[in-house]
């Protein structure tokens, strides 16, 4: 079973590392705004989290197993604990196959909240282009709800 965990470990920090290097290729799409290259890569992102849902459940039921096992870990261990009630032969791998899941989840969160920014700030001079299009301005002021007042200004002439 510990040979099972530390091949799921192993493909999770791949999988991981798959994802960051995808979110960094994202990053190039919302930058050059490459709609269709933005699209395949969402496409791919979730085949990318499909398999990490599948690996991390398999993990948790590992976790489980091999819990039942080794009555000596206390109600709440951490994965390093954990992994030290390992065989010896094995610890040192699982501890290094971790430390390297916990570098590429990082990695993968960090790109991912750096590409959350760069899309709002798009989306956001989408907004304010579209608004200087159709004339659209907001009021120095508030209205008595506290959000701000629109007012539009007819710029086309459309009859339908």
């Amino acid at each position: 079973m510990w040979q099972k965990l530390i091949e799921t470990l192993d493909q999770l920090g791949e999988v991981y590392n798959d994802l960051a290097e995808l979110g960094e290729k994202k990053r190039e799409a919302l930058v050059s705004v490459d709609m269709k290259k933005l699209s395949e890569i969402l496409d791919a992102e979730k085949l990318i989290t499909a398999k990490i849902q599948t690996l991390e459940q398999n993990r948790i039921e590992l976790f489980k197993d091999l819990s039942k096992l080794n009555i000596n870990l206390s109600e709440s261990p951490t994965a390093e604990n954990f992994y030290r009630s390992a065989p010896s032969h094995l610890e040192e791998k699982l501890l290094a196959l971790h430390e390297r899941l916990v570098k590429n989840v990082q990695r993968a969160l960090k790109i991912r909240d750096d590409n959350q920014v760069l899309a709002q700030v798009s989306l956001d001079i989408a907004q304010m282009k579209l608004n200087k299009i159709s004339g659209a301005m907001v009021e120095p002021n508030y209205s008595g709800k506290g959000s701000d007042i629109v007012t539009h200004q007819k710029n086309f002439d459309f009859m339908a």
